[in-house]
């Protein structure tokens, strides 16, 4: 006689003073129905260890750089720097998707010292179409005496489907970008160095320093 433990749902159910043959573990009716949940064993599963795919991040065209102007004069610079992307694969076989970027804020000639919104855009494609996007903003600061500020900012939440999950692009810029703009084109012969973003700014410098 022995006492056979059966998992039940987290708990461990004791069935003492029942002789059970070696094969009642798979395959008898009682057993199986306390440990599937049906009174056949379902069939196996490999287990998916596979780790989310998780592609290097591009920076889609007029995003490297934001420039604002007071005037005829650049006001302030912002240049796009180091870029970090998580991939997390989730139990529906999408993935969910993270992007750190870090930017500087240069002062021109008609800048000074202050508070300086820092906008940033990350979108997924999929064969050349957008499948999700996301923009945000953080605040880079320039302190009094100070010629330039740094800013980090992370995007997340933005989401892969299943189908779609092993064969995507990330790109990342500064600014908002319309979802419907096509991205970069890849052209032939010497690339040229994407053309700063404008926007046109009041005189004088951000909001001021705290």
């Amino acid at each position: 006689m022995v006492e056979k433990p059966i998992r039940f749902i987290g708990a461990v159910l004791i069935v003492g003073s029942v002789t059970l043959p070696a094969a009642a573990e798979e395959g008898n009716v009682f057993t199986n129905l306390f440990k599937y949940g049906g009174t056949t064993v379902p069939p196996s599963q490999p287990a998916d260890n596979e780790p989310a795919y998780c592609p290097s991040v591009d920076v889609f065209e007029g995003g490297s750089n934001l420039r604002t102007m007071a005037g005829a004069n650049v006001r302030t610079q912002t240049t796009l720097g180091r870029v970090a992307r998580e991939c997390t694969k989730r139990a529906d076989g999408s993935v969910t998707v993270k992007v750190g970027v870090e930017a500087r804020v240069l002062l021109g000639p008609s800048g000074s010292p202050g508070r300086f919104e820092v906008p940033a855009t990350v979108i997924i494609k999929h064969d050349e179409k957008v499948v999700a996007t996301k923009s945000d903003r953080t605040t880079a600061v320039v302190e009094p005496g100070e010629a330039q500020g740094f800013a980090q900012l992370i995007i997340d939440d933005l989401v892969v489907p299943p189908g779609m999950a092993g064969d995507y692009e990330i790109e990342v810029g500064l600014g908002g970008r319309s979802a419907g703009k096509p991205a970069k084109a890849k052209a032939k012969g010497k690339p040229r160095r994407p053309k700063p973003t404008e926007a046109a700014a009041p005189d004088g410098g951000g909001e001021p320093a705290q």
